[in-house]
């Protein structure tokens, strides 16, 4: 088992079902330390009921993590697949996005038995309708949020809030109607030009709103130069804050927990019944899989009923 690409809260949970789960049937459970680095490195441990123990609450994962250059070349993949016959491991878990699923892709297709877990606060694997890590980012963005709001109404101000997400808008979008953003900017949709923003803050303080809570979506960017312009233009004092790595930190929440609980348990089961180049996937209330070639290839859009509705709650 290894995670891989940005760290996410309940990748520890996950850790923990892969190892509980299996260790209860009988099977040895490896664990590989900082992702496909560690792989190619033979960074490998063996992990125990008794080394997970105390890890369900802790943000990050234990396991460490890292981006592999190397591993995106034939090469490097080559190399991957014999590191896993050389210790012996007859299924490989890999909890991350969609970069580390295809890293797994490519272990799969060179015939190592791997399961992915969906493990990204992004939201943006197109299978699964849940990913571990979203609900703490978004609650821990919203909790920012509020604090910000609280000064920005009593000095009157207008505040630019980006959060992450990378290229995808659902952490913003979340964070747009949990907070009562009057606007949300998403990359999934256009942006709105800066004389439109202007136009829209102007209005809503003729309205008697005495602030306003603009939410950047990371793949939007530039917060800072649109708050200096909207304070150059409409002589309303703005801030612009960049949350940043904030959001991939910290306790899981019971959501994160127990999703990710499920989903290692999933990926054991589906090793255990002998299946290979599964993604583990949350659909419609179930817990299911796809194969990791079908998954990667699906594409996912913002929910555009869901966008309407944040439109109208301004």
């Amino acid at each position: 088992m290894l995670t891989s690409g940005g760290d996410a809260p309940g990748m520890n949970a996950a850790i923990r079902s892969v190892v509980r789960v299996a260790c209860a049937r009988g099977i040895k459970v490896m664990g590989i330390n900082k992702g496909y680095n560690g792989l190619l490195a033979g960074d490998v441990v063996e992990l125990t009921p008794r080394s997970v123990s105390d890890i369900v609450q802790r943000g990050g994962t234990i396991l460490q993590t890292a981006r592999c250059l190397e591993f995106v070349k034939p090469e490097g993949q080559a190399r991957g697949a014999e590191m896993c016959k050389v210790f012996g491991i007859d299924g490989l878990v890999v909890i991350g996005g969609d970069g580390s699923f295809q890293g797994a892709e490519k272990l799969a297709n060179l015939g190592i038995n791997t399961i992915g877990i969906p493990g990204t606060i992004d939201l943006d694997i197109a299978c699964t309708e849940y990913t571990i890590g979203f609900d703490t980012a978004v609650n821990t963005a919203m909790d920012a949020i509020n604090k910000i709001r609280d000064t920005s109404t009593s000095h009157q101000r207008c505040s630019i809030v980006e959060v992450m997400g990378r290229n995808a808008g659902y952490i913003a979008l979340w964070c747009g109607i949990s907070s009562g953003a009057e606007m949300v900017l998403l990359p999934e949709k256009e942006r709105l030009t800066d004389e439109q923003i202007i136009k829209q803050i102007l209005e809503n303080k003729h309205h008697g709103k005495k602030n306003c809570l603009i939410i950047v979506a990371e793949g939007v960017g530039g917060s800072e130069a649109l708050a200096k312009k909207v304070e150059q233009v409409t002589g309303i004092e703005t801030r612009a804050t960049i949350l940043g790595h904030l959001q991939r930190g910290g306790s899981p929440t019971a959501v994160d927990r127990v999703h990710a609980s499920m989903m290692g348990a999933k990926a054991v089961d589906l090793l255990c019944e002998g299946k290979a180049k599964r993604v583990v996937a949350y659909v419609k209330g179930e817990y299911v899989d796809y194969d990791i070639n079908e998954a990667l290839a699906m594409k996912k859009n913002i929910d555009e009923y869901m966008y309407k509705v944040s439109e109208l709650l301004v």
